[in-house]
């Protein structure tokens, strides 16, 4: 298994890349047996199943690109909480030193 460091914690990260996904998909598609295509990757059936949630009807630069929409959302949604997490101290410092125009 191999461990990335997301935030404080841990999570598994896949030993397989979409391109490889998505592979096993398409053969899944063309005919050959979920057991079969499972046992090959090393996977159970029911990560295919996931996958397939995950990626069916999609080709390799679909994937990719949806992985740098979530990376890039992910990004500015962490921008927006520091952003608002700096306003509301700021704020907190205006009205503790009396400098807030409201009366």
């Amino acid at each position: 298994m191999i461990f990335a460091k997301k935030g404080e914690g841990f999570m598994l990260r896949s030993r397989h890349t979409e391109a490889r996904m998505i592979g096993a998909l398409k053969q899944v598609e063309a005919g050959r047996a979920v057991e079969d295509v499972a046992r090959e990757l090393g996977v159970s059936k029911h990560t295919l199943y996931a996958w397939k949630a995950k990626y069916g009807g999609m080709d390799v630069t679909q994937a990719q690109e949806a992985k740098l929409l979530r990376d890039e959302n992910t990004r500015l949604r962490k921008l927006v909480a520091d952003l608002s997490l700096d306003k509301d101290a700021l704020q907190w410092v205006i009205e503790e030193n009396g400098w807030s125009s409201r009366s």
